[in-house]
């Protein structure tokens, strides 16, 4: 009940439009795909994907710092990553393979993305088989061994050129687009459950107030 009294007097200090965005982009984000970006290079490429993930309505990324450590480009995210739900693994003797238990606990088939392994081509995925963890290696050696030797299934991308693979940034937002859309269209329960939704709802309307902290601050005090 405080919850929804605060969200009602955020709602107060915004714009009819702006709230109209906020509503409509948390009823479209999912949980049903998820990425995670393996020890990544270039921050400019990761952080591209991103932008990407936010774009095509995925709500959570994974990131692992292995033995680089990433820093998100904000000349690239463009304030995207700031409607995201990142998690990342780190510290730990194999944060590989950590992320991949926290997702399968979490009901998620573990996918690695390569074209040296066989796999299924990206038109043929069955998405209906149940929630979706995409991996995505680095730019030099693709994903780790670890990965390769505990992944539940394989993607490639079909390619009819001499080049042998994509750049990551474009890898990833081919890959999301064929199963957001697919997704989307498919009967498939895709969406946030209510509880989720509320709670991203309230997030959101904290930032995109700069002064959400103090107005919280001061809506408390003065009950």
């Amino acid at each position: 009940a405080k919850t929804a009294r605060l969200i009602d007097h955020l709602q107060g200090m915004m714009s009819a439009e702006r709230i109209e965005k906020i509503d409509r982009n948390r009823r479209n984000r999912t949980r049903h795909i998820t990425i995670l970006l393996e020890n990544i290079y270039q921050s400019q490429n990761a952080s591209a994907v991103l932008r990407s993930s936010e774009a095509f309505g995925l709500q959570d990324v994974h990131i692992i710092d292995n033995s680089n450590s990433f820093s998100i480009n904000p000349n690239v995210v463009r304030g995207s990553d700031k409607w995201l739900t990142i998690h990342r693994y780190f510290n730990s003797a194999c944060p590989t393979s950590d992320a991949i238990s926290s997702l399968r606990s979490n009901g998620f088939r573990i996918v690695a993305t390569s074209p040296h392994v066989d796999g299924v081509a990206l038109e043929d995925f069955d998405l209906t088989k149940g929630k979706v963890a995409v991996f995505f290696g680095n730019e030099h050696n693709g994903v780790s061994q670890t990965l390769l030797d505990q992944a539940d299934e394989y993607l490639y991308i079909p390619m009819y050129g001499f080049t042998e693979s994509f750049n990551i940034s474009n890898s990833a937002a081919i890959i999301l687009s064929n199963f957001s859309e697919r997704v989307r269209k498919s009967s498939i329960s895709w969406h946030l459950t209510e509880e989720e939704q509320e709670e991203i709802y309230f997030e959101w309307l904290q930032k995109s107030r700069m002064d959400a902290d103090n107005i919280i601050k001061h809506y408390f005090e003065t009950l």
